[in-house]
């Protein structure tokens, strides 16, 4: 194992993320006491939190601050450290009794830390204040991280060409060298969009603890929402501020970072930001027309309802304002199918990405051509950057690998009772960190029906969409444990 991967190294980056895990615990517990609910859930799973981190740290005390980390030390810090905060944050859930069971407690967990958004809650209202500013916090924490994850760690990996998405030449040059700063334009950035939308919730009249909650989940592009009837109650005025939120933060944060620095051109110049809005136009121009003219709602109702499903899934946040099973058959099959789709690389959007998608739809273009002209050489390029057909290859496979793990989890979901939609929409949503699928786990359902075993399995495609396929799956090669 000492020659497979460093464990001082991985233990040492763990124990980091246990110690802001439980200070964000203890933030809870004033949340708490503003609200005279009990505290002692987050105590005590801040303080089981803290002692795992400090007897991690002490493993590593005499680790020197200049050691690299290698691969695959990386893929295993990444997946152990998702799984531990998933672990920890499953406590308050079951030390307050909010939910007993402790699959549930794990599937809700994780749900919030990879940002999906999936629920096993019937009657959320009926949660402490505490407890659900906690689940909305899970979502905020893991939507960093994500962050984080794709755009500073990633691309130093060359995991599924995310060196070319996110760390291009021109953005080496800026916010280079030092991942230091790096992470703190990230921060900034993040923390920017969050405030920013608090304030524009407050604006229209939703309540301060309405408003952090939901801009947790929206920037997080995560979907938990403190209401039962998720954002379907709140005013027109809220759904277009939450709509235009969830749209930035599919946004690549490369883009922003261009925006803040008044970049524009490099931001005009991005091939995926102008197929993203392009996909969301269109797709959100023909389920309003469905909405408008086959079922006769208003021309606004119609526009505001479509383009916040459909912003809201291809961004993978989960966030519903209407129940898009009673729409026209053809609707709610595309808005399966955009489930496909995911948000921007180096957002807080899931999915298989929209750089993916263009890059197949690149491939596809480029095999009808030379069937024409065989001897041409046409290489394939992004924003102006020529990929190496290796890079090439390795994007192609992880579209594959992606369909192969929604087929075979939607056949296990099959083999254990459940309905073809519900089936194949629960896997298509865990993976892609939506949360709502079709089905009885619609928009107006939860997953608190299905089998534990379900629930297990959906937890852990959770776990492998949200850290992109390689980084879980690597783990269980012989490749990766050989010397």
């Amino acid at each position: 194992m000492k020659n497979i991967v460093n464990l001082k190294i991985v233990f040492k980056v763990i124990s980091r993320n246990l110690f802001i895990l439980a200070a964000s615990l203890m933030l809870c517990v004033g949340v708490a006491l503003y609200y005279s609910e009990s505290f002692l859930p987050f105590v005590w799973a801040a303080s089981i939190s803290f002692l795992l981190g400090v007897i991690l740290f002490r493993f590593t005390h005499n680790q020197p601050n200049n050691n690299t980390i290698s691969k695959k030390d990386a893929y295993l810090t990444v997946t152990l450290s998702w799984l531990f905060l998933a672990l920890i944050g499953s406590l308050p859930y079951l030390f307050s009794q909010t939910i007993p069971s402790v699959v549930d407690a794990l599937f809700e967990s994780m749900s919030g830390f990879t940002t999906t958004g999936s629920s096993i809650l019937t009657d959320i209202e009926a949660l402490p204040q505490s407890i659900l500013f906690w689940r909305s916090l899970t979502h905020w924490i893991g939507g960093i991280g994500i962050i984080v994850l794709v755009i500073v760690v990633m691309p130093t990996l060359q995991i599924g060409g995310y060196h070319l998405f996110t760390l291009e030449s021109s953005l080496q040059e800026k916010i280079q060298p030092r991942i230091k700063s790096v992470g703190n334009r990230l921060l900034f950035i993040y923390v920017a969009l969050t405030i920013s939308e608090v304030i524009f919730l407050l604006l229209g009249h939703m309540s301060f603890f309405d408003s952090v909650c939901h801009a947790f989940g929206t920037v997080a592009t995560g979907g938990f929402s403190p209401k039962n009837t998720s954002i379907a109650a709140y005013s027109p005025y809220i759904q277009y501020v939450i709509m235009l939120f969830m749209l930035l933060a599919g946004t690549n944060f490369v883009i922003h970072y261009y925006m803040l620095k008044r970049q524009f051109a490099k931001a005009r110049k991005n091939e995926e930001l102008k197929i993203y809005y392009v996909i969301v136009f269109s797709l959100g121009i023909i389920i309003a027309a469905a909405l408008y003219f086959i079922m006769g709602k208003p021309l606004e109702e119609s526009f505001r309802e479509s383009f916040f499903q459909v912003i809201s899934i291809i961004t993978c946040t989960g966030f519903a304002s209407a129940d898009y099973l009673l729409w026209p058959t053809f609707a709610w099959v595309l808005i399966f199918l955009a489930m496909f789709l995911g948000g921007s690389t180096g957002s807080t959007a899931g999915g298989i990405k929209m750089a993916r998608h263009l890059l197949l739809f690149k491939n596809i273009r480029r095999v009808f051509y030379q069937m024409m002209h065989p001897k041409a050489i046409l290489p394939i390029r992004l924003n102006n950057n020529t990929l190496s057909e290796e890079l090439n290859s390795s994007i192609l496979t992880f579209v594959s690998l992606y369909l192969i793990i929604f087929i075979v989890g939607s056949l296990i979901m099959l083999a254990l009772g459940l309905d073809a939609k519900t089936a194949a929409s629960s896997v298509a949503t865990c993976m892609a960190g939506i949360g709502p699928g079709i089905g009885s786990v619609g928009p107006t359902g939860n997953f608190a029906h299905l089998p534990e075993i379900a629930k297990l399995l959906l937890t852990f495609l959770m776990l492998v969409g949200r850290l992109e396929l390689y980084t879980v799956i690597m783990l269980f090669t012989r490749t990766f444990w050989s010397k």
